[in-house]
């Protein structure tokens, strides 16, 4: 038994839909133009990890723990799912190519998978490069054919998605304003969210557990194609963060007083606009939901479980090997020393006699 707590959501790309499922296994699938509606309840197989809904809106694709991916029907709310394909590893993002041609998932084992999507068993291309599990995916509006993504690992890669080819790589902890202490330069930050300007040209990275936005420019034209453009300290640790129509950054923080903000870039820097009346109209039906948001992200890191631990076996055999041969060259000696004293004996008996 579950206790209904929402797992992951996402919005259609026009907005007149959000998808949700929870620990119960449940997937909910809501119209919310002009008014909210329950359009259907449907189930998974599996609790699943995220969600995306097709470019055309027609399908919803969900992502579990067990590597697999189903496709729901919005156009038949009440069909059940079908499976689409399958990773050996636990999914942690999925993505769409803006002509709903590609499907592009990434896993826990680092690797960034580009599938047909009316064919998935047709593998296009993999993003290889990753050193920890992917943990973030985005298409830029402006640049279909690119891909970005993070990872447990602290960067960030930009790919050439259906040919596989890495274009450039950003390690964000080499971006960082302030010297990190002794105990954080031996973590990566882990890459949560990427976001872009709807004009795509200016990507917003979200680290967990990072009080800090790094924005990026990206621009296809030049040489250099993903360059840092700037980095917004927050108050508080981020929960979430998107764009508005006004290239606006609103950001969801861990703050009882004030959670939710927006910035906005002017003169070279970024400021608060805590006067906008959309933030009031937001903040007020917000508000009262808090305390069970809140609740629910009492964590101190929700990747930390995805970090593998090498063990360096070789070493640890080779320290073994070399003690047993030591042993053994101890043995043969002290047998070589036994047996030369029992001659000596033989031989002194033999003169006596």
């Amino acid at each position: 038994m579950g206790s209904d707590t929402v797992l992951a959501f996402t919005v259609s790309p026009s907005g007149n839909l959000v998808a949700l499922t929870d620990d119960t296994k449940r997937l909910v699938l809501f119209h919310c133009e002009p008014s909210w509606q329950c359009i259907s309840i449907r189930w998974v197989a599996r609790r699943c990890t995220t969600l995306v809904f097709s470019k055309a809106e027609d399908e919803l694709l969900v992502a579990d723990k067990s590597g697999d991916v189903y496709s729901f029907s919005v156009v038949e709310p009440q069909r059940d799912g079908e499976l689409k394909m399958g990773h050996l590893s636990m999914l942690l993002a999925i993505t769409m190519s803006p002509d709903d041609k590609y499907i592009i998932t990434a896993d826990r084992d680092e690797k960034i998978r580009v599938s047909h999507f009316r064919c998935p068993y047709n593998i296009q291309s993999f993003c290889l490069g990753h050193q920890q599990f992917v943990s973030a995916l985005l298409v830029p509006s402006a640049q279909p054919h690119c891909l970005l993504s993070g990872s447990g690992d602290g960067t960030v890669k930009l790919w050439e998605y259906e040919s596989g080819l890495r274009l450039q790589s950003w390690d964000l902890k080499e971006l960082e304003e302030t010297p990190s202490s002794k105990d954080d330069k031996e973590k990566s930050p882990t890459v949560c969210r990427i976001t872009s300007s709807p004009d795509g040209c200016l990507i917003a990275v979200q680290c967990e557990r990072v009080s800090a936005v790094q924005f990026f420019t990206l621009d296809l034209v030049g040489k250099e194609k993903l360059m840092p453009h700037s980095r917004l300290s927050l108050p508080h640790c981020p929960l979430d963060m998107t764009f508005d129509s006004e290239k606006r950054l609103w950001v969801l923080m861990e703050s009882n007083d004030a959670p939710l903000q927006i910035f906005s870039h002017r003169q070279g820097s970024w400021e608060c606009d805590p006067e906008s009346p959309e933030l009031h109209r937001v903040t007020e039906a917000f508000m009262p939901h808090w305390e069970t948001i809140e609740a629910s992200t009492r964590t101190t890191n929700r990747f930390e479980h995805l970090y593998k631990i090498s063990f360096d076996n070789v070493t640890v055999y080779l320290q073994k090997k070399q003690q047993r041969l030591e042993d053994q060259q101890l043995k043969r000696t002290i047998t070589q020393k036994t047996n030369n004293k029992r001659a000596k004996k033989v031989t002194s008996g033999a003169v006596n006699q």
